[in-house]
């Protein structure tokens, strides 16, 4: 007899999974397949199946214990190892005779099993998004054969045993229950996979026997130099080499990636085909290549390539259970040197449900963080990178960062409009982009409360029409906008409340002895605000004079920084298109904003009977943190009355 050790397989990266249920007992007959213990993560429950039959003497976990992938679950003593096990403990002299009797013994050593979908928490009809095996290739105990993805969470379907392919009884985009075929196995017995452990050195010996004995003695000597090119990229030309990830030196796996390439549209990362020593590297950053354009020389170690194909995964997984977090160390460490933040979203994410749930608490848009784990999974450590590399980003940058998307909020992703019709990419103006980010940042700042209105403006549209053939001989043009401008500018005296700015520490505001008003123009460059100063100071004439020139201003692409500077209040008036309300976002550091619509003649009861009167809605949007509701309705009612009784607008 001899005593194995059970390990946790492969969880889908998850990591400090709790352990909810122990199957079995010290002193218990367990078969292949048995279930042994219970995990579960915050969105699935997983069995984890025993991977050889024999007594259990010893339990290494407790029921509320957090394991990973490798950790240690039981140990089990195997009945019928004893001659398996001590054979290759013999001299090497012994280990020759045995080589020609090395394959019958493994084929009569096998067993056909059926392998199923297992308890996935009692989730049914769940989509296969991923079938990681192939008819005829060599697995190990624990490799993944299918990935299923939930409407919350992805899982791996580990392997229960070590063996060979046979018939695969699904494919992507099939929905799957716990039970359902997945495929055929031809599985080698305990006999044989359980001498591995005895000994490295007459592991591996057996294992070649097995597979590759004719090409035993070149297998050593089959090192040489080999150019990888640039491969199929869909017939794209000229593509710019954005990302050198490997240097002169380096030591790749097959699958990591050596550069990223970037079109106008997508960036691509190219894999090495093999694993080897990097001897020269043939191009730089800013390059610009094809299929088939030389990326590198790499010097490639037979016993990474003289394998059969069918048999590729047999070795890679041999060296994967127990050096595994070692290997994939290297592959983690450098992820702040290659971008830990990818240029475009990925279509495809692929991570565990430990992951998403730490995405979701951290705020991180998964599709835009590099995945270094196995077949492209995304670990803990990305995402570590990722915020780390987000962090940095923020603290070195000069400029003010870019909310467009919402602090921490996800971005939306990106989506390939061309596949729907004709398509131009129109890069947006510097104003339209400070706009833009400025408009996110205030409505997420800014707890924003509007209030509507409308005013009466029957007398002072006559008032001003009667003026209008007067001033027009002055040369100047006479809108309601100045009236607008002169009465929010005495309702801001009257309310000095929304006459502040609020200091960023929180504990403290500003409050202004000057009132300027600005207002939002619509220019051929974007939205701007030229500002008039001391609108509280000036007579309407005045204001329809400074402010129809800083409109032309606008208009004419002419504005300086100075003229868009100091505003106290906003007017936004989408009078001239139409409209019957809207709500305008407060322009920080400013309190309030002021919409105005589109004036109507509306019958309005004046007592006796209905009578035409020509109405103005309003919107009156503030900081809530600075202007109560009082206020706001104060300042409102204020500046109806002057609106309404233009003869106001002179005291």
């Amino acid at each position: 007899m001899s005593t194995e050790i059970i390990r946790v397989p492969d969880i889908g990266g998850a990591t400090d999974v709790e352990v909810i249920e122990i199957s079995i007992q010290v002193g218990d007959m367990v078969e292949v397949d048995q279930s042994i213990i219970v995990l579960e993560t915050d969105k699935a429950s997983m069995d984890v199946p025993s991977s050889m039959a024999g007594k259990v003497t010893s339990i290494s976990v407790k029921e509320g214990d957090k394991v990973s992938e490798g950790d240690e679950v039981l140990i089990v003593e195997v009945e019928g190892e004893q001659t398996s096990s001590a054979a290759p403990a013999d001299t090497k002299a012994e280990a020759a005779p045995k080589v020609a009797d090395s394959k019958p013994a493994a084929e009569a050593a096998t067993k056909v099993e059926q392998v199923s979908v297992p308890d996935i928490g009692g989730a049914t009809d769940v989509e296969v998004i991923e079938v990681c095996v192939a008819e005829g290739d060599m697995v190990e105990e624990g490799d993944s054969l299918i990935v299923l993805e939930t409407d919350k969470a992805s899982m791996d379907i580990p392997s229960p045993f070590t063996g060979k392919i046979g018939k695969i009884a699904i494919s992507v985009g099939d929905t799957v229950s716990e039970g359902a075929d997945i495929l055929s196995l031809d599985a080698l017995s305990s006999e044989v996979t359980t001498a591995e452990p005895a000994s490295v050195d007459s592991a591996k010996a057996e294992t070649s026997a097995v597979t590759e004995r004719a090409d035993s003695e070149t297998e050593s000597a089959s090192v040489g130099v080999e150019t990888v090119n640039v491969p199929d990229i869909g017939g794209a030309e000229g593509v710019e080499v954005i990302e050198v990830a490997v240097a002169a030196g380096d030591t790749v796996q097959e699958g990591d990636s050596i550069i990223v390439l970037e079109t106008d549209k997508a960036s691509m990362e190219i894999p090495a085909p093999k694993s080897g020593t990097v001897k020269s590297v043939s191009i730089s950053v800013g390059d610009k290549v094809s299929e088939g354009h030389p990326v590198l020389e790499l010097e490639v170690e037979g016993a990474a390539d003289v394998t059969k194909p069918v048999e590729q995964k047999a070795p890679e997984a041999k060296q994967d259970p127990v050096p595994e977090k070692a290997v994939s160390a290297p592959v983690t460490a450098p992820v702040a040197d290659q971008s830990a933040v990818l240029s475009e979203p990925s279509k495809k994410v692929h991570a565990g449900p430990a992951v998403r749930m730490l995405a979701r608490e951290l705020g991180v848009d998964l599709s835009l963080v590099r995945a270094t784990g196995p077949r492209g999974r995304i670990l803990k450590e990305d995402l570590h990178a990722y915020v780390k590399a987000a962090v940095q980003k923020a603290t070195t940058s000069s400029a003010s960062p870019a909310v467009s998307s919402g602090a921490g909020l996800p971005t939306v992703p990106d989506q390939d409009f061309s596949k729907f019709g004709d398509i131009e990419v129109v890069k947006m103006s510097k104003i339209q982009r400070m706009t833009a980010q400025n408009m996110a940042r205030n409505a997420l700042v800014v707890p924003h409360v509007t209030q509507f209105d409308k005013a009466d403006i029957t007398d002072l549209e006559d008032f001003r029409k009667g003026l209008k053939g007067e001033m027009e001989k002055q040369g100047v043009k006479l809108t309601p906008l100045p009236f607008l401008i002169k009465a929010v500018a005495q309702a801001m005296r009257a309310n000095p409340s929304f006459n502040v700015s609020l200091m960023a520490d929180g504990e403290s505001y500003v409050q202004k002895g000057y009132v300027h008003i600005g207002v939002a123009v619509d220019s051929p460059v974007g939205l701007v605000v030229p500002v008039l100063r001391d609108a509280d100071q000036k007579s309407i004439v005045q204001i329809a004079q400074e402010i129809n020139v800083l409109i032309k201003k606008a208009m004419d692409k002419q504005l300086k920084p100075a003229d868009m500077q100091g505003g106290c209040f906003t007017i936004s008036s989408l009078g001239a298109i139409g409209g019957t309300g809207f709500t305008p976002i407060v322009n920080c550091p400013e309190v309030g904003i002021l919409g105005v619509s589109k004036a109507d003649v509306e019958p309005r009861w004046n007592g006796k009977e209905f009578e035409p009167r020509t109405m103005l809605p309003l919107c009156l949007s503030y900081d809530h943190r600075a202007v109560n509701g009082g206020d706001a309705g104060r300042f409102m009612t204020y500046l109806n009355a002057l609106l309404s009784d233009v003869r106001r607008l002179s005291l």
